[in-house]
Order: C-alpha cells, then structure tokens, then sequence
C-alpha cells in the first residue's frame, strides 16, 4: 500500500498559506485540510458556551466530549456546521489564546493526524511541519512583512463587508504572530528541512507556481 502524500505548509497569519495550500492541493488532486478552520471552529465552540481561554478542568472536560468531524464541504463542531463566521474578527480575536493551550492543541492533534493517515493531503497552518506532520514528504513556510499581510486580510474582511482599518488589522496581526510565536506549546517556527517562500511582491498565481515547483524538486530529490 502506498504511504499517503503530505505536504505541509506553516506560516504566519495573513501570508497566503490556506489559499495556496488549497490551490495546490486542488493541481495535486489530493486533500486539503483547513487546520486554521479547525481551530476557529473549535475556539467559537468554546467561547459560545462560556469557556474561557485557560487552562481548567472546565476547558478539559469539554474537550473531552468534542466531536469533530472533517466533511466533504467543511466541518462540523458537535454536529453543527461551521459557517461563515469562523472567518470574523471576533474569531481572529479569540483564536491564538485557545489555540496556544496546551490541551486545545492535545485535542486537536490526534484529529489532525488520523486524516493524514487516512489520505494524500496538504495541511496548512502554524506548526503542520514541526509536531503535527513532522515526517511530511514537504514543507512549505510562506513568509511576509507584516504590513503586506494586513494589507491582505483588511481586503479580506472587506469583501465580507467588515469595515475594520489597515492600523486595526495590522493592530491584530502583529498581536496574532506575537502569541503564535512566543506560546510555550509548539510556537510557529519553520522547520530545519522546509523550504522559505518570501510571498512580498507576488500574486498568488506565482506563489502557487513558486510552491509547486519545490514540491516536484523536493519530490524528485527523494526519487
């Protein structure tokens, strides 16, 4: 039987990484798992019912009675569907304190990985080469300035109709990648063997060509 496929592809929020990662797993015509939507499901889930974002035996005991489940169209969190809003800013805003727990990150772990046993896929997020998929056949990290990736997210939300500022969205970058960064359970570093895709100046069209181009390199190297 052959071993699944897995690409991995980390990076800070707003580099680009969730949409190369599901064009480039759509030119591959393998899986694409959306980790980053996991873990603004998960968060919504917990903040909805009043959990707050530290370490207790009330946060653990409902981790323990969490059912996630990965579908064609999305996912679902307790049986319920995540939509639209795991994409707001009040989830940009909650996510990094759930998502920096040591036992939200546990939880979420074996989920992550029982897909990458199942099938090819490529997985995107803050640590999918360095604990979640360390042994991925590639890794990927998109890097950015910082005034680049507000810039995008603040058209992001803008399409949504969410007026929020370049000084508000870059306000919430800058503290996303300080959490992301500095949290004690796997920070957002890239790892020794990825590969760096500086995405400053170019469309996502050629970041997309930039990436595919590594994963054949990478791919023909280990023969």
């Amino acid at each position: 039987m052959t071993e699944p496929l897995i690409i991995a592809i980390d990076g800070p929020a707003g580099s680009g990484k969730s949409t190369v990662a599901r064009r480039v797993a759509a030119a591959l015509g393998i899986a694409y798992l959306d980790t980053g939507a996991i873990y603004r499901a998960i968060a919504l889930a917990l903040s909805q019912a009043g959990i707050p974002p530290v370490e207790k035996d009330e946060l653990r005991k409902a981790l323990a009675g969490l059912s996630v489940e990965i579908t064609p169209g999305g996912l679902k969190v307790n049986g319920r569907e995540a939509g639209i809003e795991i994409r707001s800013p009040f989830a940009d805003s909650i996510v990094s304190p759930y998502a920096a727990l040591p036992s939200v990150r546990e939880a979420l772990l074996t989920v992550q990985r029982e897909q990458g046993e199942r099938t090819s896929l490529v997985a995107d997020g803050r640590d999918m080469g360095t604990v979640v998929f360390p042994g991925a056949a590639v890794k990927i990290f998109l890097t950015a300035s910082d005034h680049v990736r507000a810039e995008r997210r603040r058209l992001e939300l803008q399409a949504r109709g969410d007026a929020s500022t370049f000084g508000e969205v870059l306000e919430r970058i800058r503290e996303r990648d300080r959490i992301d960064s500095t949290r004690e359970t796997a920070p957002l570093r890239m790892a020794d063997d990825a590969v760096e895709v500086d995405t400053d100046g170019l469309s996502i069209d050629e970041v997309e060509r930039a990436v595919l181009v590594h994963i054949a390199k990478k791919l023909q190297d280990k023969g």
